[in-house]
């Protein structure tokens, strides 16, 4: 028994420190914002989201009570989300700060409003318990399933310019710390969408490894095509950590420059640590 309780607790305090890690992956992408003085080109509904994510991990933590790791990992990602979305809102133009409350009244206000209510007045604690935890599995999957559309744009280009390997590394190795420690707590909430968050680690560093020494090329795409990219990949911005998405016109402009490209780079692959527990 103490050894089984040693082991959850290696893996949560792994699993907490690489999703430290991950977490601050956003920074560069802030930087260049700061440098700027404007977010314009960048989007804050990946910080949005990622919040929301923390808020309902926290919520499930504090129902099932002795989940320390879950707790302390996303309240941090409360904090961190929370001062990127207000350095976004600072540099942002008006229609920008605009379109961020909006999101937040409709993600963070109303959403996790509405799944507090239909929840916490349950009488049974175990449904509620239940309800939440498939809610918070459903979130994290879908997060996970995300980068496939980053997977495409490699396999279609046949390079990983988009692609960070540091960072599909360190990803994958929070799926594995978070899936053993939901796996010994016998906790299928947690375990479950780390599986999907590991698989798809792998698969992004097998490409790595098929493309790392291809030749780059120069792609030109549709702006519709590069719209749909970013519908298809809009969830990911929960693991936690996501960071800025440049938007189609900084490329029909040529501008941004490399700045924004390694932006895009970065969010595609950041995902909150708390939407990936």
């Amino acid at each position: 028994m103490a050894l089984h309780l040693s082991w959850v607790s290696v893996f949560g305090d792994l699993g907490v420190i690489v999703s430290f890690m991950v977490a601050f992956s956003p920074l560069p992408a802030f930087y260049q914002i700061y440098k700027k003085k404007t977010s314009e080109g960048f989007q804050s509904l990946p910080y949005v989201t990622s919040l929301f994510s923390a808020m309902l991990w926290i919520y499930y933590a504090l129902l099932k009570k002795n989940e320390m790791h879950l707790i302390i990992i996303n309240i941090f990602c409360c904090f961190i989300q929370s001062f990127y979305i207000v350095t976004y809102f600072y540099y942002g133009r008006k229609k920008e700060k605009l379109d961020a409350v909006k999101l937040m009244l409709l993600i963070n206000v109303f959403g996790s409003g509405l799944i507090f209510f239909s929840t916490y007045f349950l009488h049974n604690p175990k449904t509620r318990l239940c309800i939440l935890g498939y809610i918070c599995l459903g979130f994290s999957a879908s997060t996970y399933a995300a980068p496939l559309a980053i997977v495409r744009k490699v396999i279609k280009t046949k390079s990983v310019e988009f692609m960070p390997f540091t960072l599909s590394v360190f990803l994958t190795i929070q799926a594995v710390m978070w899936f053993f420690y939901g796996l010994l707590k016998k906790d299928i909430n947690i375990a479950g969408p780390n599986i999907l968050g590991f698989i798809f680690g792998i698969l992004q560093m097998i490409l790595y490894a098929i493309y790392k020494n291809h030749p780059k090329k120069m792609v030109v795409e549709d702006p519709k095509l590069q719209l749909s990219d970013q519908l298809e990949s809009v969830v990911s911005s929960d693991v936690n950590t996501t960071a800025p998405q440049p938007k189609d016109k900084d490329y029909n402009n040529g501008g941004g420059g490399g700045g924004d490209v390694e932006a895009q780079n970065i969010k595609k692959y950041t995902l909150d640590a708390s939407q990936k527990v």
